[in-house]
């Protein structure tokens, strides 16, 4: 899955929870511009930082890396 897809995974879920890009990043104890960058698939992350984004979505890590729903 390349990190255009993945970003706008996240961003459309955390759309559909109603939460802010300063909400996650709160939760999940990353900057608000390294979410950001994330969503819109201008960096990588690490699985540690993927995790916690998932983790706070109720996003399953493997099913989403695979690009399977």
């Amino acid at each position: 899955m390349n990190r255009k897809i993945l970003g706008d995974i996240i961003k459309s879920r955390r759309k559909e929870l109603k939460l802010t890009q300063v909400d996650l990043a709160l939760i999940s104890e990353i900057s608000t511009k390294q979410l950001s960058n994330i969503e819109q698939g201008k960096v990588s992350t690490t699985i540690d930082m993927l995790s916690k984004i998932c983790e706070t979505l109720g996003l399953s890590i493997e099913l989403k890396i695979k690009g399977i729903d």
